[in-house]
């Protein structure tokens, strides 16, 4: 009997095409299948109140009632005992000199410990009782939900006209809150009074190279293109933990958020492109801080999974841009 001839070039190609395409197809099937319409809102009995620099239980304001101050900080914290100081002097500071040299300009900052094994809260109470519950308020909860989880719960009970997302490493200057202002103001007339102005470190990207290993670096730029090739397009640095939304972008998109870990912000400003709300990318100051939570392989690989997820999620309209109402 005559030997099979070997495949032709052209063969191979259209086989290995062929597997691609139904690699991907079994891809969109488990991301459609195994997609959870959305998180629960659901808030337990215990974080409908904060305890006030009295001691005592306050019901928390609702993001659905209009504003009563110009800004609201929300602050996610895990286990930052150690690190949540240094950024609250800091930002605090430079808020209290504000509203002395601007009397009409009111501020709130919102700690969420998101379900902390150590001091956090009470480390954040002392700044409560230092400066008052209107000006400092510490919501914990009930078990962790992840950064993004934890950013949602603060800003769905903040008062703010504009809201900014700080980390509690303090890693970005505070002052530079004037930075994503003025980007956030350039950006007007805002469409339904949406806009986001967001903090980056793009810049710095070239001085951060020579300090990391060739693998983290690898897994930085396999991130950024995944970020790029799968979800946003317009934002060299989603990842910045430093960002400003007026009080309807943020009811928007955190209303339709799904991803509430490390991924939720490309999350976000994917739904912000999808909605059209303008965005700004602002240079500010930063500087890395020991104590990390992020664990670079692992977490980095389920943020390749998350990103691949959102796309393949929205596309096959397993997540839709429905906007809920937080209870």
């Amino acid at each position: 009997l005559p030997l099979p001839l070997p495949l032709s070039l052209f063969e191979a190609a259209a086989a290995l095409a062929a597997l691609a395409a139904l690699l991907l197809a079994l891809v969109c099937v488990i991301a459609h299948v195994t997609a959870i319409k959305m998180p629960t809102l659901h808030r337990h009995e215990e974080e409908k109140f904060f305890v006030n620099a009295e001691g005592r239980k306050e019901s928390v304001p609702s993001i659905h009632d209009p504003p009563t101050k110009e800004l609201s900080v929300v602050v996610p914290s895990y286990n930052e005992e150690d690190r949540l100081p240094l950024m609250m002097d800091e930002a605090l500071d430079y808020l209290e000199k504000r509203q002395k040299r601007d009397p009409s300009f009111t501020y709130e900052v919102i700690v969420v410990d998101d379900g902390s094994k150590d001091q956090t809260t009470k480390v954040a109470m002392k700044y409560c009782k230092k400066y008052g519950s209107d000006k400092v308020r510490v919501l914990s909860l009930v078990k962790n939900r992840g950064k993004g989880g934890a950013v949602r719960m603060g800003v769905f009970i903040s008062r703010g006209k504009q809201i900014l997302m700080a980390d509690a490493d303090g890693a970005t200057k505070f002052e530079d809150i004037e930075k994503v202002e003025e980007g956030l103001k350039k950006l007007q007339p805002w469409p339904n009074q949406m806009a986001i102005s967001c903090g980056s470190r793009a810049h710095l990207e070239k001085e951060s190279i020579a300090k990391r290993s060739y693998f983290r670096t690898l897994l930085m730029y396999g991130f950024h293109f995944l970020v790029w090739f799968l979800c946003v397009r317009e934002i060299r640095d989603t990842q910045c933990g430093f960002k400003l939304l007026t009080r309807e972008a943020a009811l928007r998109t955190f209303s339709t958020l799904h991803i509430e870990r490390w991924a939720f912000d490309v999350e976000l400003l994917y739904i912000a492109q999808r909605l059209r709300i303008p965005i700004a990318e602002v240079a500010v100051n930063w500087t890395e801080i020991e104590g990390s939570k992020l664990v670079p392989f692992w977490s980095w690989l389920q943020m390749g999974r998350d990103l691949l997820f959102i796309r393949l999620r929205y596309m096959t309209g397993a997540w839709q841009l429905e906007t809920r109402k937080f209870n």
